[in-house]
């Protein structure tokens, strides 16, 4: 949108008879119900602040009828959705703190500042309920990397993560990314982070206690990210290159001294509330912890520090400058507080106070110039049921024979295929730009199943994964939806974890399309169905949605981030085979499902069909049995199969071990589809050979399929079919597949 830069805003009348609130993304309903509030026409700041508090991004106005059905309460569960970010109890007074959010839109424009900034923000989000950050992960999405737009919006956003964690000290030390067509234009950035907490140090984003002083903490607010939340709820468009306004800029430098003063405040226990500026800044923030308090709050914004001149009030509500707070404390400790933010050298100005009213009032050279009912901001957005239709193309891949292509019989070449796309490849070109041994505290480092940070003092650990899979949530939403919480537990509980929670992203297209509202109805029904019954609920989140490029909507993309609990590190498991002579299982069992699989994808060029059916209760008894011979120590590697089917997983445990195995196998399966498969609920195990019998009849024991398939031997991946040679590969020539992938592609 035009944004105004200077004093010479359009007046009231001249916003309703041009329609300058549209540009702000507010419908005519919508803009008459402002006035209805208002008692009167909005003048152009508060038309401002209601268009971003009423946005997609910040009001769930489109999304908040299906949130409603994810599980959010558990006997763990300290603090679920509203807050910054969702808290679960891990014992002995200590809890973990996690969530993550979306920079999808202005990572497109600017995919350094905007995947800088994205982790900049959930960062705060973290912090800003007292925790302390000890682990960040990432769920990225592209092109192909064929495509040299791909290449520098990957190579950027990848430098932007990097620039800004490595700087601030916390490691990165898991994630995913993908490349597909899909994603071409709309590349998606989801940024996670967990932090760790004591259970009387938890702080909520409340403006308490009428008559105490507001601060504000961090730089001066200048003028980039106005309208950063609206920008985000809408579609990218050959305009969108011309909204860079909207992207924010980082500064990591300065978020670790804020970090570290708001952490020293919180422990001196005299805070009463404190919230990040995020999402439309200044007016998200008081707006929301006025309401969460049901109070009022009195804003002065000539006390807002300002990098530039003659800022309007309309601009330094709606700027989403980087790196700024907004706390509460009692008059007598303002001394204390300052003094705290003196010696950090950051900024820290009183800008305001919580009143009894329950307006949000706004103050400049002398005169109000905001007046507006808080709960009208916060609560009484419009909420839409919008039209949901099946989609053409769900009904055309019903009968999809996912078997009609000719039988793949080289399968060595295929596996070389497989392990040497980009989705699967290695991506140590991504991790190794990360700082991912910052704090000393990373157990597992990127490239196995889930990122492993010790909780320092204790026997404990975190487990941390982000999972989705987009190609069969395309193709089946609900059982995609199941599949992305399954997997996500898959890999915590082959990494030794306990899963507890998840927080979600969910990434869609335009939910003013009844085909992508039912992609989400869907999604978000097989996801709460999983939550339920994997008892992993859902304690935060983020929704971004008109991710769309112009071939029409993105694969709907609900990405999973888990955090599971390592009771004890000895438990803590890897996917890499141990050591010669080791005995491998196979946990579950194999079908005839390729729909929406790896290999369909690189070898047929196809994505088509029903994805993997997925029972959750045989999901549960898996997770189960798993997790107690991990805890028994009966295993020596675990490795979920997912993308890229068995073959796949053998080859990544061969290589992350540096070990080869000798694999036969007996099935009624076509050889390529017995490898390639990406069944359901299914984990690759080995043991010593002095356990394997055990761990073989305890799995057995709980009712979960199991059969032993090799051992672990030599130097390459040797595998029999129904005893012929189906696939014989040195691991040093798969390593080097998987390996360059990626770094080819990118010279």
């Amino acid at each position: 949108m035009t944004q105004q830069l200077s004093a010479k805003e359009p007046t009231a009348e001249q916003i309703a008879e041009q329609q300058i609130y549209k540009q702000m993304g507010v419908s005519d309903s919508e803009y008459e119900l402002i006035c209805g509030f208002l008692g009167r026409k909005p003048n152009y700041t508060e038309i401002g602040v209601f268009s971003v508090m009423w946005s997609e991004h910040c009001a769930y106005k489109n999304s908040k009828p299906l949130l409603r059905r994810f599980p959010v309460t558990g006997e763990r569960v300290l603090m679920g959705p509203g807050e910054g970010a969702g808290i679960v109890d891990i014992g002995d007074n200590q809890a973990v703190v996690f969530k993550i959010e979306s920079h999808n839109h202005p990572s497109a424009v600017e995919p350094y500042q905007g995947a800088a900034t994205g982790v900049g923000g959930i960062i705060r989000d973290i912090f800003s309920m007292g925790a302390r950050p000890v682990a960040i992960l990432n769920s990225l999405r592209f092109g192909k990397l064929e495509s040299e737009r791909v290449k520098y919006l990957f190579e950027h956003v990848v430098s932007g993560i990097a620039g800004y964690g490595n700087c601030i000290g916390i490691p990165t030390v898991g994630g995913e990314v993908v490349f597909d067509d899909s994603y071409d234009g709309n590349p998606l950035v989801n940024a996670m982070c967990v932090g760790l907490i004591d259970h009387d140090k938890i702080q909520r984003g409340v403006a308490k206690g009428v008559g105490n002083p507001v601060f504000y903490v961090g730089p001066p607010t200048g003028r980039d990210g106005i309208h950063g939340a609206t920008f985000a709820s809408e579609e990218l468009t050959e305009e969108s290159e011309a909204k860079r306004t909207a992207v924010q800029v980082g500064d990591p430098f300065m978020e670790k001294l804020v970090m570290e003063s708001c952490l020293e405040l919180i422990d001196s226990g005299i805070v009463l509330g404190i919230q990040d500026m995020g999402a439309a800044g200044l007016t998200c923030s008081s707006a929301e912890m006025a309401s969460k308090a049901g109070n009022g709050l009195e804003l002065y914004l000539d006390q807002v520090p300002q990098r530039e001149e003659g800022m309007t009030p309309y601009e330094m509500m709606l700027s989403e400058s980087q790196e700024r707070m907004l706390f509460v404390v009692e008059p007598q400790h303002e001394a204390q507080a300052k003094e705290i933010f003196d010696r950090w050298g950051v900024i820290c100005a009183k800008v305001g106070k919580v009143t009894d009213d329950g307006r949000l009032k706004l103050f400049h050279l002398g005169e109000i110039v905001g007046d507006m009912p808080v709960t009208a901001l916060v609560d009484e957005c419009p909420i839409y049921n919008k039209p949901s239709e099946v989609p053409a193309y769900y009904n055309d891949q019903a009968n999809v024979d996912t078997l009609r292509y000719e039988e793949m019989t080289d399968l060595g070449g295929a596996l070389d295929k497989v392990l040497g796309s980009p989705s699967l490849a290695s991506k140590a070109w991504v991790y190794e730009q990360y700082d991912y041994m910052v704090r000393t505290s990373t157990a597992v480092r990127p490239g196995s199943d889930a990122g492993v940070v010790t909780i320092r003092g204790t026997r404990k650990a975190l487990a941390m994964t982000t999972d989705c899979n987009g190609r069969f949530v395309y193709l089946d939403p609900e059982v995609g939806g199941r599949i992305a919480v399954s997997e996500a537990a898959r890999n915590i509980v082959c990494s030794g974890g306990e899963p507890l929670a998840i927080t979600d992203n969910l990434n869609f297209g335009s939910p003013e399309k009844p085909d992508i509202f039912w992609q989400m109805e869907k999604t978000v029904n097989g996801m709460a169905e999983a939550c339920r019954v994997l008892d992993t609920p859902v304690i935060g989140g983020n929704v971004s949605l008109y991710n769309e490029n112009a071939k029409g909507a993105i694969y709907p993309t609900p990405v999973v981030g888990m955090v599971g609990l390592v009771h004890d590190v000895d438990h803590i498991t890897t996917q890499g085979f141990k050591q010669e002579g080791d005995v491998i299982l196979l946990l579950g069992e194999t079908k005839a499902e390729l729909g929406g699989s790896e290999f369909q994808a690189v070898v047929h060029g196809v994505t088509e069909g029903r994805p993997p059916e997925l029972d959750l209760e045989t999901e549960k008894k898996l997770l189960g049995a798993v997790l107690t011979a991990i805890q028994k120590g009966l295993v020596s590697s675990a490795h979920d199969l997912s993308e890229g089917g068995l073959a796949a997983a053998l080859a990544e445990s061969c290589i992350s071990g540096s070990l080869g195995a000798k694999v036969a196998i007996e099935t009624q399966l076509r050889p390529d589809v017995a490898l390639f498969s990406e069944s359901q609920s299914r984990i690759l195990l080995s043991a010593s050979a002095d356990k394997a019998e055990e761990l073989e009849q305890f799995i057995a024991s709980q009712g979960v399929p199991v059969s032993v398939i090799g051992q672990v031997a030599g130097k390459s991946l040797e595998i029999e079919i129904n005893r012929a040679s189906a696939l014989n590969k040195p691991v040093e020539g798969l390593k080097q597949v998987w390996e360059e992938a990626i770094p080819c592609l990118m010279k």
